[in-house]
């Protein structure tokens, strides 16, 4: 995971004091902040708690520069680990890329981006892949 997130850091030109939190959940835990959060009474695999939200309208991540002594707090990323096993025997792919999937999927909502419209799924999908290559992690793996 934290290749994953310097990597993204990297691609996106983050600042070095770029704050993520990354919490590892079960279903349950997970469950509950979706329903919550999202009025989903369901466990999920990834959430994504942005410090500073989009707008709707916003077409393109936004990270403000902040002084290089002031920390960045991104946000919050929430994986739930039992869904993320279940999903990669699914997938047919070895847990750490689904966890790693994962972590990129939810660092992009971080950053801005969604997937509610099919261009914009294709876009983050996209991006997804991109940092993953830039890692060597296929979906073979």
């Amino acid at each position: 995971m934290t290749q994953v997130l310097n990597k993204a850091a990297d691609v996106y030109g983050l600042e070095l004091q770029t704050e993520v939190s990354v919490v590892l959940a079960d279903d349950e835990y997970i469950r509950q902040l979706n329903c919550q959060y999202r009025g989903k009474d369901m466990p999920t695999d990834v959430l994504s708690f942005a410090m500073n939200e989009q707008g709707a309208d916003d077409s393109e991540p936004d990270i403000t520069d902040a002084p290089n002594d002031l920390e960045i707090l991104l946000g919050d990323i929430i994986i739930s680990l039992e869904t993320t096993a279940r999903q990669a025997e699914e997938f047919g792919h070895s847990l750490d890329r689904e966890l790693a999937y994962l972590t990129i999927h939810g660092m992009l909502h971080l950053l801005g981006y969604d997937h509610e419209e099919q261009q914009d799924k294709l876009a983050m999908r996209k991006e997804e892949e991109h940092v993953l290559s830039l890692l060597g992690i296929t979906r073979e793996q």
